[in-house]
């Protein structure tokens, strides 16, 4: 089993920044895919940015050039910059196993952001 925790979210002026980590604990070497979703009020989740081994990099238009991602087996970082108003949502951790585990996905518990000044 793999469990994930985020920590870094907060309140932030609009321009600011934000580091948010995620800790995965657990079968980590199962994990193909980490990344960063998020939720604001009234919407679905959305994608942010993924980080799959052996595939890349992947952003949402709508962060692409603010935001970072990185990380190695048991961690992934999200440094956002130039955050926007539009940025306030809860932002959730994201694994998927391999395939061949059974390629489910796991989520955390999800961190508030928000922009605002």
């Amino acid at each position: 089993q793999v469990q994930l925790v985020e920590s870094g979210g907060g309140l932030v002026q609009p321009g600011g920044s934000l580091l948010l980590s995620c800790e995965a604990s657990g079968s980590t070497t199962s994990l193909k895919t980490m990344g960063w979703y998020r939720q604001a009020p009234g919407k679905q989740r959305e994608l942010v940015a993924t980080i799959t081994r052996a595939a890349g990099i992947n952003y949402a238009d709508s962060v692409a050039g603010r935001f970072t991602i990185s990380g190695d087996n048991a961690m992934v970082y999200l440094q956002m910059n130039n955050l926007k108003p539009e940025d306030t949502a809860i932002y959730y951790c994201y694994g998927a196993l391999f395939q061949a585990l059974g390629g489910r996905s796991v989520w955390g518990q999800g961190t508030q952001v928000t922009v605002s000044s």
